[in-house]
Parts: structure tokens; sequence; C-alpha cells
């Protein structure tokens, strides 16, 4: 598939929407895209059955806290500079590049790369939505190395981080993105062609892409568009259940960035008796209590959109008045799996309960 400029908002919109509240405002990175293709002309993507076993295949994104995203701006140069000196250390070209997660900005930051360096996208990511650490990626849940990892900055900075622990990768790497101001680009995961098949999520680039457009789609049509997003979704066969869990205003935020993340809540008064929903996050939705009643969890998505356009608001767009509607979907499957859960469950991020699939909190007593 050809991805040309014109389908770079649709998956912007879509990848928004799997973000889950976090991976970035994707609006500076489709800016960034859109001016990359404009350049280099359409980037390739292509499907992850079709790598080699031996392909060098890598995956890339930002670091840091959505907050400082949206006033610190990148230079367009930090993937490039990143994947060049890995290069460099494997002593190899690159083939393919793919985001380290789908969600938000970091859905499209891929392409900005690729353009400039003539590689095709993989139709995969590390992710199936956006989390808040390195090593809650599938490819460290199924015990692949982050490294060697290169960390690039607008201002120049570049780092190169070896450890065979994926653990402090991570802490390194969040270490540096706050030094540099609070956000930086990341290479990391350097895959083969056979490592890629074997665990990256495929297919979820073309799935955000389709779901950006339905709700174009439906917005043009004058159709509810949170029914085009939920078809859209469930056609997919990443995310089989979707719905709406909530419609209300946001009455209260508390918001800060703490340790290289966005930190809080918003609490949301609903609309027609509903109650009040409270959402707690680090970078991402992470759990969502109505009336103190789970209704989601991670690793489910939980996504606040604006209630009248189905745009996605990330947590640190979140403002007081905002009428918004929430809404649930189900993670990939190898994200619900007992090994993945460790990583990324509720328990991973101290909530105090196991998982319940979305589609079972219906019927399930949950504090």
């Amino acid at each position: 598939m050809r991805i040309e400029r014109a389908m770079l908002a649709d998956l912007a919109r879509g990848a928004g929407f799997l973000g889950s509240g976090g991976g970035g405002d994707p609006y500076y990175s489709l800016l960034l895209a859109e001016a990359a293709l404009k350049r280099r002309g359409p980037v390739e993507l292509i499907p992850l059955s079709s790598l080699v076993d031996d392909a060098l295949v890598v995956p890339c994104g930002w670091i840091g806290a959505p907050t400082v995203s949206v006033e610190k701006l990148p230079n367009g140069r930090e993937a490039v500079a990143g994947l060049r000196r890995l290069e460099t250390i494997l002593g190899r070209r690159i083939d393919a590049v793919l985001p380290i997660e789908i969600g938000g900005g970091n859905g499209l930051a891929p392409f900005v790369a690729a353009a400039d360096m003539g590689v095709p996208v993989v139709d995969c990511d590390g992710m199936g939505r956006a989390f808040p650490e390195s090593q809650m990626a599938i490819f460290n849940i199924r015990g692949l190395s982050a490294c060697p990892s290169v960390v690039t900055a607008s201002c120049g900075a570049l780092t190169v981080i070896e450890t065979d622990d994926n653990l402090a990768h991570e802490r390194i790497a969040r270490s540096l993105s706050v030094a540099l101001g609070g956000i930086a680009h990341m290479v990391e995961y350097p895959l083969s062609g056979a490592q890629a098949r074997a665990h990256a999520i495929a297919g979820s680039v073309s799935a955000a892409i389709a779901t950006g457009a339905a709700i174009r789609e439906a917005r043009a049509a004058r159709q509810d568009p949170f029914e085009a997003l939920a078809e859209a979704l469930r056609a997919t066969g990443l995310y089989p259940h979707c719905k709406t869990l909530f419609d209300g205003k946001i009455v209260d935020l508390e918001r800060e960035t703490r340790g290289g993340f966005s930190v809080g809540n918003v609490i949301i008064d609903g609309f027609g008796g509903q109650g009040r929903m409270e959402i707690e996050f680090q970078n991402e939705n992470l759990i969502a209590r109505q009336d103190g009643r789970i209704r989601a969890m991670v690793p489910d998505l939980i996504t606040i959109m604006d209630r009248e356009t189905a745009d996605t608001i990330t947590t640190e767009r979140l403002k007081y008045g905002q009428r918004v509607k929430v809404v649930a979907a189900a993670a990939p499957a190898m994200l619900r799996e007992e090994s993945a859960l460790r990583f990324v469950g509720p328990r991973a991020f101290r909530l105090g309960t196991d998982f319940i699939a979305l589609e079972n909190l219906d019927t399930a007593e949950t504090k």
C-alpha cells in the first residue's frame, strides 16, 4: 500500500484513538510527516508477512511527557539521526521501520524517517496502542533486547544506550528525556525480519488508517461517528469489542508532569443522570470508574473524545468544561495473555485489581 499525504490525516485520527489518551498529540507528527512526504513522495506500507528472515527492521518513536511535547517542538531530524547512528553501530543498512507504538503521534513518527531514508514502513507496531514505558512493548514481553538504542533530541544531542536489562534501558532513556527538556526521540528494539514476524502486532497501522477514515466519512455523511468507529475497529479483527462508556462534561482535572510522565486524573459528570466517571492516567488513560465501579482498565483502551466530532482528546489537551464521550475498546489478544499482563495489566500500574476484560465488566462486581 502506498501512503499518500492525503492518507496521513486518517492515520493521525485513528492513531489518536488507539493512543488511549497518550502517545503524544498527533498534530505535530502529522505536520512533520506531511512535509516529509511532500519532499520525498509516498511511502510504502508493507505487510509484516513480507519481511525476509534477515531483514533489519527498527521501531522508533518519542519518549517523554506529552505535556512537554505540545510546547517543545522537534527539529524534524531526530529520527533519521538516530537510525543512521544505529546503522553505523550494526554495520548495515536498515531495511524498514515501524512505530514502537501505534498510538498518538508515535503512530506517525516512522513515516518521517521512512520518507527521508527511502525505506518502507511495516504494517505493525510493538504495543497495539500506546503505553507509557518502553519495557511495556511486546518485544520485551517476548524476551527481546531493546539495545542497542539511540536517543536523540532537537538540540542535536545523541546518546547510545547499551544494557542487557530492558527495565534499566527505560530508566536511562527516561532520565535522558528529562535532561533533554522533557521529550526526545528513541530508536530501540532492533529486530530481524523473523523476530518482527514472530512478535510484532500485525496490521495495526492499516487498522488506524481504516478507523480514522471511518470517522471522517461518517462525519461527512452526517452519520454517528462513534458507531462508525466501533464498526471499523471490530472489522480490523485486532480490536473486537468497542463501546461508549460515558457521556458528560469535564468538571475537575488534576495533571502534573512528574518523572518524565504526565500523571493525574479527570472527573466527568454525566448527562442524563449517568452519575460521575473518574479516569486515572499516566500519559495514557489507565482505568475508568463510574460511581466507584470499574468500567474499563489497561491493557484495554480508554479514550476521551469530543462528543460532537469524535476527535480524540489526549491527556495533555484535557480541559475543564469539555463535553466528551468516553469510549473503550478491547486490546489486541496478545496483550491480554497472562505473560503480557505482568507488564501491561492493572497491577503493573499499581491499580490494585486484576485484569477483567472490557466485555466482561458489565457482569463483574468491581470496585
